[in-house]
């Protein structure tokens, strides 16, 4: 699906090496609209903050905190190295949860620009996405030193691993931000049915519990939620060693299906944004 495409139809043989060129120069152009746009992302985010980027990580270890005194002192759900498991899903989910949310407001928010200049407006949502994903590479050092003290150092095939569940992460979310992003000029209730959804998908998604600790009957439903195998993907690439396949096969279907919908939802509709915001 092109979302970001400018041109259609094919290049006559002559015009090859123009249309490369030009190609080339609408690339560049895409790449300094997106890291202006991060960058204004960075600045609006931490305007009168004084701990900045310290709060991508406090956020997700405070309610590992929580969790862990409800869940392992309290409530005797016994996990080895719970704190490890906690946060091998906390961290990522938390990329997530901030991203979907906010997509509400990716077009809402930039209406003076749409109305004013022209350029694909899919590059806001990439923007707000990758922003998000930003945060979650910058704290995964810090996820890195808690499998070290639980003596659980990161195994070689981090090295693919790692960008294959970010390329993932980045099409999934990507997908349901255009959706959402899109959705939402339209009916604005959507900023609160997310908030909801959001909510009610986080103990959908397992995070604070093991999929093993799960009757074997409801397994299989957990696989509905298009976040699950994601997480899943994550937590056993920082807890259990090792990624299940299946999860990774199904956490792929699940981005292609979501950057497959959001962008045909985004395509039928972007012709009216100026109007609209």
């Amino acid at each position: 699906m092109k979302i970001f495409s400018t041109t259609d139809g094919d290049a006559a043989p002559g015009t090859l090496a123009c249309h490369s060129s030009s190609a080339l120069r609408t690339c560049v152009y895409y790449r300094d609209l997106i890291l202006v746009l991060l960058a204004k992302e960075f600045k609006v985010r931490y305007k009168s903050t004084f701990m900045g980027y310290a709060w991508s990580v406090i956020h997700p270890l405070a309610f590992a905190s929580v969790f862990f005194m409800l869940f392992n002192t309290i409530g005797k759900f016994k996990v080895p190295a719970y704190s490890l498991y906690l946060i091998s899903g906390l961290f990522p989910w938390q990329c997530i949860a901030n991203a979907v949310p906010a997509a509400n407001f990716y077009f809402l928010g930039n209406g003076t620009l749409i109305k004013k200049v022209r350029f694909h407006r899919a590059t806001l949502v990439l923007a707000g996405v990758l922003n998000e994903l930003i945060h979650f590479i910058v704290s995964i050092p810090v996820l890195a030193a808690f499998m070290i003290y639980y003596g659980q150092p990161p195994a070689p095939g981090w090295w693919w691993l790692l960008p294959a569940l970010m390329l993932i992460q980045l099409t999934l979310v990507l997908g349901i931000a255009l959706a959402v992003a899109t959705c939402n000029l339209f009916f604005r209730d959507l900023e609160r049915l997310t908030s909801i959804t959001m909510h009610l998908l986080f103990y959908l998604t397992p995070i604070i519990y093991p999929i093993d600790q799960l009757p074997e009957q409801w397994r299989c439903l957990l696989w509905v939620n298009p976040l699950a195998a994601l997480i899943t993907c994550w937590q056993g690439l920082f807890y259990g060693g090792s990624v299940p396949l299946n999860a990774l096969a199904i956490a792929a279907l699940w981005a292609a299906a979501c950057l497959a919908v959001g962008g045909a939802v985004y395509k039928k509709t972007v012709w009216r944004f100026a109007e609209i915001v």
